[in-house]
């Protein structure tokens, strides 16, 4: 079944990372985050507050989920504030952001809309809004040894529909920028290593404890544990470095 963001038994799901140098460099290629006013949403263990916090931003970070923003403030500097609110409904002030900034978010919510109305409401006249989030032939590239996230879909082929029907197509949230009343809505490819592993066993414990991968979810224990054991025979004993494909939409708000 689906992730249960509420559950508090899934609040560390997304703790213990921090956003690669690959990430900031595709970042700051876009905006110039040094003293900014940037919220976050659905910033989940705070791994992206914290990496903006370090470009130089005051943040704000947002997520829904109680268990989830309790464990991000808890291994966040006292410097992010965090607020527990939809995404879609924040319930923060009008033009408080040069920036707002949703990663791994929309393929959440049903309607790309809902979210790109709030992230207009949020910002300044000249701010930036930025999704960073898979399309559906983003999150089901062929597996590789950069891209074992690949091999999921190999094992479990009903998980690659699962990810095609939740996913926004690059239109669609082109269009959704569009009817909040943004300009210049602009997409890129972006490819972000996600994590440096310093062997196989180290990334099949992270698979084993649905890590921050809320796909992982929608497979039994007895799967998992089958994944486990198909991913150990498809991928090398060595390091392993994880690369991500992601679209990023970014939108002026007038």
């Amino acid at each position: 079944m689906p992730i249960d963001f509420a559950d508090p038994a899934n609040g560390d799901t997304y703790s213990g990372r921090e956003a690669d140098a690959s990430w900031g460099a595709a970042i700051t290629d876009i905006v110039d985050p040094v003293g900014a006013s940037v919220i976050d949403l659905g910033c989940g263990g705070g791994t992206y507050a914290r990496a903006w916090r370090t470009l130089g931003a005051h943040v704000t970070a947002v997520d829904s989920s109680a268990p989830i923003l309790e464990s991000a403030r808890l291994s966040s500097p006292a410097d992010i504030s965090f607020e527990c609110a939809p995404a879609e409904r924040t319930g923060l002030p009008d033009g408080l952001a040069d920036i707002v900034f949703a990663r791994a978010l929309v393929h959440h919510l049903s309607d790309a809309s809902a979210l790109a109305t709030e992230m207009f409401r949020l910002l300044r006249p000249g701010g930036i809004a930025i999704v960073q989030d898979r399309t559906s032939e983003d999150a089901t590239l062929a597996g590789s040894p950069t891209n074992p996230r690949g091999y999921i879909f190999d094992a479990f082929p009903r998980l690659a529909d699962i990810e095609s029907r939740r996913r926004h197509g690059v239109d669609d949230v082109q269009a959704a920028f569009t009817r909040a009343g943004f300009t210049d809505v602009v997409t890129q490819t972006l490819w972000e290593t996600r994590r440096r592993y310093g062997d196989r066993e180290q990334y099949l414990a992270e698979i084993a404890g649905r890590t921050g991968r809320s796909i992982l979810h929608e497979l039994s224990d007895v799967e998992l544990a089958e994944l486990v054991e198909y991913l150990r025979g498809r991928l090398a004993p060595g390091e392993l470095i994880e690369r991500d494909r992601w679209t990023l939409w970014t939108a002026v708000a007038p």
